[in-house]
Parts: C-alpha cells; sequence; structure tokens
C-alpha cells in the first residue's frame, strides 16, 4: 500500500510581506541593541529588501556584527528564503537578546540574489531600482557569508501559505 500527499502552495505578496514582517522585527532589534542604525535606516534597508522579495529576487537575507579594526565577523543571522516549502504559520520573531553594543563595531547586511535577478540585463537591473523608489545602493561584495568560523543554529522559521523564511544564528 503506498500512501501520497500532493502540496500545492498559492503564496501571494501579502505572503511574503507577512513573512518578512518577522525578518524586519529581527533585524529591528539587533539594530536597536547594537545601536548601529537608525529607525530610519532600518525602514530603507527593509523597503528595498520587500521590493526584491516581492519578485523572488532574493535567496538570503544575512545581517553581521563586524569589528572596523579588520572587518571581522563576531556574530552574523542568515535569513534563508524557501519559496516552495510547506509550513503554514510562523514562529514569533526573537532570540536576539545576545546581540550587543560592542565597542569599535558596525553591522552590515548582505543580500544574495536569486537566479531570476541574475538572469536580468544590468539595465532590466537599474530600471527595477528606479522604478520601485529604491532607498539605498547596494554594491557586490566579496566578503564570506558562509560565517564558517561561527558555530551556527537554526533559530525560527516564519512562514505564510509555504513562503518561508528560515532563520539561523552564528555565533
Amino acid at each position: 500500500m503506498y500512501n501520497t500527499k500532493t502540496s500545492t502552495n498559492t503564496y501571494t505578496v501579502i505572503d511574503i510581506r507577512k513573512t518578512f514582517e518577522n525578518c524586519e522585527a529581527d533585524i529591528r532589534t539587533i539594530a536597536r541593541r547594537t545601536n548601529k542604525w537608525s529607525t530610519e535606516y532600518v525602514d530603507k534597508i527593509m523597503h528595498d529588501i520587500i521590493k526584491l522579495a516581492e519578485n523572488n529576487y532574493l535567496d538570503t537575507v544575512s545581517i553581521a556584527l563586524k569589528q572596523n579594526s579588520n572587518d571581522h565577523t563576531l556574530r552574523a543571522t542568515k535569513f534563508s528564503i524557501n519559496a516552495d516549502g510547506n509550513a503554514t504559520d510562523s514562529a514569533r520573531p526573537g532570540q536576539n537578546n545576545d546581540w550587543e553594543n560592542i565597542d569599535n563595531t558596525y553591522l552590515t547586511l548582505y543580500l544574495s540574489y536569486s537566479s531570476k535577478w541574475h538572469g536580468l540585463s544590468e539595465q532590466q537591473k537599474k530600471d527595477f531600482q528606479t522604478n520601485n523608489y529604491f532607498r539605498l545602493s547596494w554594491s557586490a561584495t566579496t566578503d564570506d557569508t558562509s560565517f564558517s568560523h561561527l558555530s551556527s543554529g537554526n533559530a525560527q522559521l516564519y512562514s505564510s501559505k509555504g513562503y518561508e523564511l528560515q532563520k539561523t544564528n552564528f555565533k
């Protein structure tokens, strides 16, 4: 006897926004606890991230606390997108209480783009950013965003109708 299960996820832009509300809460908490970014700056970051996510142009969003002197990453959090998930509801945002305001450090945010984004021409990418009123200029980096020198652990899973963000903490 065989059992089969068919699952079809139909998420909307609203589900993407709902899922990213939890990511936004985490990023705002980290910015506040480290005292590195203003509320206005986080608003700009989230505006651009949401526009990219709504169009399936993102794979991951990572935030890292780095030392000013040598750019060494002290801790990080990564949000990995799974547009084909099966979770229907979210965990609560949190587990950011161990982010601290450490002297001589700064926060940085990394975006990893999807193959759909990479399939666009440079002009299409520029037009997308202009037409969606991007608040920030994003640039390429050679930084290692695997954070392999840190210990990692899965944290919350944020989801709405199969659109998932898996949060991973690095310490």
